[in-house]
Formats: structure tokens, C-alpha cells, sequence
């Protein structure tokens, strides 16, 4: 990122730490160490909604899972041989197909905001871990209108979709519970950025910054056929 840092708020922390949190599961089977966070996290069962189910839910299953069954279960579920049960990109729920048009403009907005892949990373860059890890990025570092601009082009419009193939996929157990509290948290962040979209001016200074012009795009295609 080039932004310059800013204050963050006691609410925009919390939702980084879940966005990094869901990167770190989606990114990989969690380690003994995660699972064990996880197990003992302080939870307010007294609040009754949804995201107070989905954290005692997956509080429940890291006591119940060891790493070793995890790895197991992420293998089916996101990897398997040739292909796992689900295929964790936006591309593919946008379009329904791989490196596709929204992959050109993701790389393209990730260029524009400073970041760089590094040369060890395989996976495109629309795996939903990554992209769980920009917007934790944006929201600690970056102004509203890059947070919404960037959510609601690479993430708001499928998200749910991918939640609810996880919670169904049949080797989701532990990564069931997972799903819930993705999908719980992308209700209340559509909710925050519906909010946000509305605060912010529609002639907002460079707020247009990351719409690429249709011949950019265009190239960008044009390179990965």
C-alpha cells in the first residue's frame, strides 16, 4: 500500500483482525497454534445473533479437530486431485470459469494500490484468501472509498454464494463452521458498506481512480490468452 497510515477505529481493527483471521483459514489448514486460539477465544454468549453463533461454532470445532484431520479435510474441500470441491476464486463464481475478465481488472486495481505479489505465491490473485487480505490491508491503511470501490468490484457480489457452496460441500466439517462466520461477517460488512456508499460524495477526489480505461482491461486479456 502507498496510502499513509490513519486512525483506525476500535470497530475498523476488529474488522481487519476477522478479515486476516478468514485469510489465514482459507489460506491454508490452521495450525495447532490457530486451533488453539481459536478454542479458547472469549466469547460474549449473552449477545444473541448471528455472529456470536458462528464464533461459538467455530470455538466448538477447533476444540474438536486436530491439524492433522484439517489438512485432510482443506485437501478435499479447496485442492483434491485435479481439483477440489470447491474452487475458492472470484473468477470462478463471477463467471464460472479461471482467469477470466475480473482477474485482468482485480490485477490491475492491485497494481494501482501498491500491491505486489510476492514471487513465492502460486495461486491467482482473486483466491478468496487474498483477497480477505487486501481489504484487511484497505481498512487499516486505506480511505472509504478504496475500501467500498474494491469490495464491492472483487468481492460483495459472490461472497455469500461461496460461503453457502463451503457450508454444503461434503467433506465441510470444521470448515462448515468457517462458512457460517464468513457469511454472518460479509452480512454486517454489505451493511457497513451500504452504509459507506452513502457517506461518501459522489464526486469524492479520486474516487475514480481505479476504473481502468476499457483498452487497459482489454490488454490485460489480451496478455493472459
Amino acid at each position: 500500500m502507498t496510502e499513509s497510515v490513519r486512525q483506525v477505529s476500535e470497530n475498523d481493527q476488529l474488522r481487519a483482525d476477522i478479515y486476516q483471521l478468514l485469510a489465514a483459514l482459507l489460506r491454508r489448514h490452521p495450525s495447532p497454534e490457530l486451533l488453539q486460539f481459536l478454542a479458547n477465544l472469549e466469547i460474549d454468549a449473552n449477545e444473541d445473533n448471528e455472529m456470536t453463533k458462528a464464533w461459538l461454532s467455530l470455538q466448538l470445532a477447533a476444540q474438536q479437530f486436530s491439524s492433522e484431520q484439517l489438512e485432510d479435510e482443506y485437501f478435499a474441500l479447496f485442492l483434491g486431485v485435479g481439483c477440489g470441491e470447491i474452487l475458492p476464486y472470484g473468477s470462478w463464481f463471477m463467471t464460472g470459469s479461471l482467469m477470466d475478465k475480473p482477474l485482468a481488472l482485480l490485477r490491475q486495481d492491485l497494481m494501482q494500490l501498491g500491491f505486489e505479489r510476492e514471487e513465492n505465491v502460486k495461486e491467482p490473485e482473486d483466491h478468496v484468501a487474498a483477497l480477505c487480505e487486501v481489504m484487511g490491508t484497505l481498512i487499516l491503511e486505506a480511505p472509504g472509498y478504496r475500501q467500498l470501490a474494491f469490495y464491492q468490484r472483487h468481492i460483495g457480489s459472490w461472497i455469500q454464494r461461496f460461503c453457502d457452496a463451503v457450508s454444503k460441500a461434503p467433506s465441510a466439517a470444521f470448515y462448515a463452521t468457517v462458512a457460517h462466520l464468513a457469511k454472518a461477517f460479509f452480512e454486517m460488512e454489505a451493511t457497513e458498506f451500504e452504509q459507506l456508499s452513502l457517506d461518501i460524495p459522489v464526486n469524492c477526489p479520486g474516487s475514480a481512480e481505479l476504473q481502468p480505461a476499457a483498452s487497459d482491461l482489454e490488454k490485460q486479456v489480451e496478455l493472459m490468452n
